[in-house]
């Protein structure tokens, strides 16, 4: 039986990163399919119009796949839906984006007994964000466990309405179906549990790595919880930057009412958009690692375009499926995948930098306003 990948959102700047990534590592027949199909034109492969609230459409666009790969969004409106149809057309199913949510949805499934799998957040936030720490811990001499480390990611570029849905719920709103949190805001992880209201924002902090002054809002994501129990820490603080003043005045007025609307990411899409005016754009995550034994390393991702490394995220983790280094069941993509490899997707032909410090960066360097 011949090889076909089914890369749905294809019209979208995550979606055509993913097949190009996809085209250079060889995967041969691709079905590219979208809401509006225009955009794909002339592309070598079979396209197809698919919208997700047409489950008859989607069955068709899943039938004899392989592998299906969504790029299409907002997270919260996607959820199982993808996946479920995928299983059901005998194929296995990779996801940029999902978290605990689309996790619940398919948990039910039996996907390990099915022979099936299903790999979830393999993209850039969540997915490399969870296996480059997994990478630099591989790389300690004193163990690959314990110690603290402070992230730092964020940067200014374009968003989209589905990428900003997806962000506001990083405020800690509920999605319109009441589903839990993205995260919670202003929590950590102290000595092996979740600690509420244990750091504050920042307004106009000086952080190294990024260019001019900052906002500072920390969250703790359910990957970021993840991430501490499997390497074991004792300490993890996550804070997400927003380098723009209307985006920060945006999620400010967003903050607490109750989750993502048209109305919210279009709003927050426009404030991207307007921060940007006249600067160059740039995405930064910061990981600063102080291990148990006392030794420190710091490790800085950047990259002008975000989508890219998400569409290169995805790809590994279909091609990683379809070589068999899967096993079988539902998975969370820096849980399954190789940090080593994930961490290779971080250079030129992704249009990304990975550089590594054996020094430290504590919070303390980051000064700002209360």
């Amino acid at each position: 039986m011949s090889v076909r990948v089914g890369v749905l959102g294809a019209s979208g700047a995550v979606g055509a990163d993913a097949v190009r990534a996809l085209r250079a590592a060889g995967v041969g027949e691709l079905r590219l399919g979208a809401r509006r199909t225009a955009g794909l034109a002339g592309q070598a492969a079979e396209v197809v119009a698919v919208d997700l609230e047409r489950p008859d459409r989607l069955a068709r666009f899943c039938a004899d796949c392989t592998v299906v790969l969504n790029c299409a969004g907002p997270s919260y409106r996607v959820r199982g839906r993808v996946a479920r149809a995928a299983v059901a057309a005998g194929a296995d199913y990779v996801d940029v984006a999902g978290d605990e949510p689309a996790y619940a949805d398919l948990s039910g499934l039996g996907l390990a007994g099915l022979g099936r799998r299903a790999v979830l957040s393999a993209g850039m936030l969540p997915g490399l964000s969870g296996l480059l720490p997994r990478w630099l811990a591989e790389q300690r001499q004193e163990g690959p466990h314990g110690g603290e480390l402070t992230v730092w990611s964020g940067g200014l570029e374009r968003c989209s309405r589905t990428v900003a849905a997806d962000l506001v719920l990083s405020l800690g709103g509920h999605a319109p179906d009441g589903r839990p949190p993205y995260g919670e805001p202003l929590a950590a992880w102290r000595a092996g549990r979740r600690e509420s209201r244990a750091l504050q924002p920042r307004d106009d902090a000086e952080l190294p790595s990024f260019p001019g002054p900052v906002a500072l809002r920390p969250v703790l994501s359910a990957e970021a919880e993840r991430l501490a129990r499997a390497l074991r820490l004792d300490r993890l603080d996550w804070f997400n930057v927003f380098p723009g003043r209307r985006v920060r005045d945006v999620l400010a007025a967003l903050a607490g009412s109750g989750g993502p609307t048209d109305e919210a990411a279009e709003r927050l899409a426009r404030a991207c958009a307007m921060d940007l005016t006249g600067r160059r754009p740039y995405y930064r995550m910061v990981f600063a690692f102080r291990t148990a034994a006392g030794s420190a390393v710091t490790a800085t991702l950047g990259t002008e375009d975000s989508c890219r490394l998400t569409g290169a995220v995805g790809a590994l983790a279909v091609t990683e499926t379809l070589a068999g280094r899967v096993p079988p069941g539902l998975h969370f993509a820096a849980e399954v995948l190789d940090p080593g490899r994930a961490a290779g997707l971080a250079g030129p032909a992704h249009g990304a930098t990975l550089d590594v410090a054996h020094a430290p960066l504590e919070p303390a360097v980051v000064t700002g306003a209360l």
